[in-house]
């Protein structure tokens, strides 16, 4: 435990109870934990790193920069290779079961590692950590592990560091669901000129396939204000995009006390100065308005790309998975958007092999795929996920069955693709430079507006402004530019 005297003669105030109210609390906790990181230090030696290593969807993504912008503010330095860290922390994604066994296996190596260094902190947290047979697992095989915690109390980090510190026993701390939402928090951007933004947690759909709603709890919408406050602190840092970040965005606003559409809130973030592009993930079909259509088709910040999933293009096997839309509404959905806003690039995902599929049902699959002609596909082969009504469901495709079909799919999405995005090939683009090419000196690397990659001559100067590039050659998936 942290002594009064310490406390005082460090922060000239008393050590006194920890606020009730978030996130005071957290900054309360953040200051206890740098006292004992510096006891740390000062036994070791040299300075203490960290590495966080994020498995999953951009939300997780952007939960992991909260992580690193809290072990920063305690006084640890980011590390790259994480068998050298000092503390490492694993924010896992559990959509599928192999995902778990990545983690289980990195684990092992891990403690290998933690045998020769006394100061190694490894923590768990994420979804993952949701499913109590993996908390037993990990308490009765990986005894190794110091601190778990999961989706709904991240913001609880700095907070459970000083548990982990001052009593050196492993400390679990795994809420079932939440509606609190705790923001302003210590943030470590990946990117100083893009950023995600949290505008909803959680996920009312069940669809039969996903363990998700289980393990991120039930949809909770943030006050419209907060996310505004937060965007404009972004802009004023030198964000120019950012991506509004939700299991499905399109339900925004319903849990609100002053309800406002997803739509509403968007036309909101357009009047911040600085922002000069916007994104959104994820958009469900079922929930896509008319509204936020006609304000996609008229706005100049809205990025000309929308990622809507489809799943399957059978009507009865979406039924299965309880999606609540048809083949022909989704269809009629694509066409509204695409009269709407002709340039949209339309990106999408798609289950393979999903219980009962039918060799017709996957060629309605492959009709919507030519229909639709998808910039690009992120493509599954189905595979169970216990706890989810898929899992128990009879009719399990064959594995041999379910490759042919998976072979099939990506060849057909693989050539649209290469056809789709060669259209803008011989027209002049707007591009944010993202980052120096990696393969090929002198040159670097910047996204569309309809989230295609290019690259063109220039140096790392270039790095976060938005740039005019003539558009010289497309290379499938990718293009070669000229700087205008």
């Amino acid at each position: 435990m942290i002594e009064n005297e310490k406390w005082n003669k460090i922060f000239n105030t008393p050590l006194e109870e920890p606020p009730v109210n978030e996130p005071e609390r957290q900054y309360y906790f953040m200051e206890k934990a740098k006292i004992l990181i510096q006891e740390l230090v000062q036994k070791a030696g040299r300075p203490l790193t960290f590495c966080v290593t994020t498995f999953g969807c951009q939300m997780n993504a952007r939960d992991s920069e909260k992580l690193c912008g809290i072990l920063k503010n305690i006084g640890y330095i980011e590390q790259e290779d994480e068998e050298k860290a000092d503390f490492v922390i694993y924010n896992t994604c559990t959509v599928r079961e192999n995902a778990n066994q990545r983690v289980y296996g990195r684990l092992g190596q891990l403690g290998k590692a933690k045998k020769k260094n006394p100061y190694m902190i490894i923590g768990l947290c994420g979804c993952m950590m949701q499913e109590p047979e993996v908390v037993e697992k990990i308490k009765k095989s990986y005894r190794f592990v110091d601190l778990i915690f999961g989706t709904h109390n991240i913001y609880k980090f700095a907070e459970l560091i000083v548990s982990r510190l001052e009593s050196q026993r492993m400390i679990i701390d795994i809420w079932k669901d939440t509606d609190k939402i705790v923001e302003d928090l210590p943030v470590e951007r990946k990117y100083p000129f893009k950023s995600g933004v949290n505008i909803m947690f959680g996920c009312n759909n069940f669809c039969s396939y996903c363990i998700v709603p289980y393990v991120r709890g039930r949809e909770r919408s943030r006050d419209p204000r907060a996310i505004i406050r937060e965007i404009e602190k972004l802009a004023q840092d030198g964000v120019v995009e950012i991506m509004l970040l939700g299991q499905n965005v399109n339900s925004y606003g319903k849990t609100l006390d002053e309800p406002m559409s997803f739509a509403q809130l968007l036309q909101e973030v357009e009047k911040v100065d600085g922002i000069e592009r916007i994104r959104f993930m994820t958009s469900h079909p079922k929930d896509l308005s008319d509204e936020l259509i006609e304000v996609m088709a008229r706005s100049e910040k809205i990025c000309r790309h929308l990622h809507l999933p489809v799943q399957s293009g059978s009507s009865r096997i979406l039924k299965k998975m309880n999606r609540r839309y048809t083949k022909e509404q989704y269809l009629a959905l694509v066409e509204k958007i695409r009269k709407a806003v002709p340039d949209i690039s339309l990106t999408t995902d798609i289950i393979v092999g999903f219980p009962g599929e039918t060799e017709e049902d996957f060629l309605e699959t492959m009709d919507v795929v030519k229909r639709v002609r998808y910039d690009s596909a992120f493509t599954f082969i189905y595979s169970k996920r216990t706890g989810t009504p898929a899992a128990v469901m009879e009719d399990q495709v064959p594995p041999d069955v379910i490759k042919d079909r998976f072979d099939r799919l990506l060849k057909e999405v693989q050539h649209i693709s290469s056809e789709v995005c060669a259209i803008h090939q011989g027209t002049t683009q707007t591009v944010l430079v993202e980052s120096v090419n990696d393969h090929e000196p002198g040159m670097v690397t910047g996204r569309l507006s309809n989230n295609l990659l290019v690259h063109f001559p220039g140096d790392e100067k270039l790095i976060g402004t938005l740039v005019n590039v003539y558009l010289d050659e497309c290379k499938g998936f990718y293009y070669i530019g000229t700087r205008v």
